[in-house]
């Protein structure tokens, strides 16, 4: 337990609260009635999902969906910006009420929480503009350098294909862990490393911002469902998210949200 807690000391670094609270149209959980307000553990630097805007705004598809759901239940938004590395142990330690910062569905995670899917991801590979060192794939990156996020499902995916290089007597990929995402692509941007593994959004998202400097690697891959987890069991919390969400596909709020941030091709079913 005290190592749980040293690890809060540093990973949540900021708390921002948005706007005034509406009337409920969805009946919140008891607990975050009490509060008024519904707080959400996320790493920001990942936009379009969740990042700080030129005027340092937060600002993206994961921020909006957030405020629509607190909207929808009459409370107040509140967010604890965390380490991705450490998002899961902070919800579990009730340091807020859900995480909303583009995670993955997996088998492993719902073992500890529940999920509330509202789109899709896939992962890609961000390369200086030209791709000079001509990747189409991780199967290409034996002998490069890449940069990723600590906690991610990218890291996950090169520690695996590290593997299959080490048992085809191929030279290793170097894998650069960094704190955030937006760390991770700067060094891609100064030269430090060849690769940037990200999501497929974060790569399109620079692709289309900054063209100039990037490129992205081949097709993405790994398509996987993407929700807003809640701690295990916790129905009240879940199913109040749920429906909040349902609603707003159900009355075009979330079609106009992706849209917003082009996203269109994410949808869930």
């Amino acid at each position: 337990m005290s190592r749980i807690r040293m690890i809060f000391g540093f990973a949540i670094a900021l708390v921002v609260v948005d706007g005034v609270a509406d009337a409920a149209e969805i009946k919140p959980p008891t607990d975050i009635a009490k509060a008024g307000k519904i707080t959400y553990c996320a790493e920001f630097g990942n936009p379009p999902l969740g990042f700080y805007d030129e005027s340092h705004v937060l600002s993206g598809l994961d921020v909006d969906i957030g405020k629509e759901i607190g909207s929808r239940m009459g409370v107040k938004v509140e967010w604890k910006e965390t380490a991705f590395s450490a998002i899961v142990p902070a919800l579990l330690a009730k340091q807020c009420d859900a995480i909303l910062s583009q995670l993955f569905d997996k088998p492993q995670r719902r073992e500890v929480v529940d999920f509330v899917n509202y789109m899709y991801s896939s992962q890609s590979l961000l390369v200086p503009k030209g791709n000079p060192k001509n990747v189409k794939g991780l199967d290409d990156l034996s002998g490069l350098k890449a940069a990723v996020d600590n906690g991610t499902t990218i890291q996950s995916l090169m520690d695996e294909q590290n593997k299959k290089f080490k048992e085809a007597g191929e030279p290793e990929l170097t894998v650069v862990v960094f704190p955030k995402d937006s760390d991770a692509r700067q060094a891609l941007q100064i030269g430090q490393v060849d690769v940037y593994g990200t999501t497929l959004e974060t790569a399109a998202y620079f692709l289309q911002k900054a063209g100039h400097i990037f490129d992205v690697a081949g097709e993405p891959f790994n398509k996987i469902k993407t929700g807003i987890a809640t701690r295990k069991g916790e129905s009240e919390v879940h199913d109040a998210i749920q429906k909040a969400f349902d609603s707003m596909r159900a009355d075009g709020t979330y079609a106009k949200l992706l849209a917003k941030w082009d996203l269109e091709s994410d949808a869930i079913e």
